[in-house]
């Protein structure tokens, strides 16, 4: 298990982390990754945060789509009790990335999280843009 959340961690100014903890900590909480992005677009902190944010928040969509897929054929199987818990872990799963990103961003870390922490779609680590 430490293995699993022993990912990477790029340096940031403890000023910039320090200063955007809040914004770090919203970027986790949905659509508000577009938050740190209008209100600290200097911050290389927030950025980090707000890349993170959004690429949990597509990876969640993508994930209660294929599960709503696998319901409906579970479903038709008459299997939805298979589906329902499939969906509930996928769910729990969510929000165990959701609390790991949170606890990184109100400690000042810039922390990848576990699995898909390594795309990225906002640079965040060159700040010229």
């Amino acid at each position: 298990m430490n293995d699993f959340l022993n990912t990477r961690e790029i340096p940031v100014d403890a000023a910039d982390a320090d200063s955007n903890k809040a914004f770090g900590i919203l970027s986790y909480l949905s659509l508000l990754f577009l938050i740190p992005l209008l209100a600290a677009k200097d911050s290389v902190f927030a950025k980090f945060h707000a890349n993170q944010g959004l690429v949990l928040f597509l990876t969640g969509l993508a994930l209660n789509v294929v599960t709503g897929i696998i319901g409906g054929i579970f479903g038709a199987l008459h299997l939805g009790w298979l589906a329902g818990i499939i969906g509930s872990l996928v769910n729990l799963v969510m929000i165990a990335f959701v609390v790991v990103g949170i606890i990184n961003a109100a400690q000042g870390k810039a922390k990848e999280l576990p699995l898909i922490g390594q795309i990225h779609i906002i640079d965040s680590e060159n700040k010229q843009n």
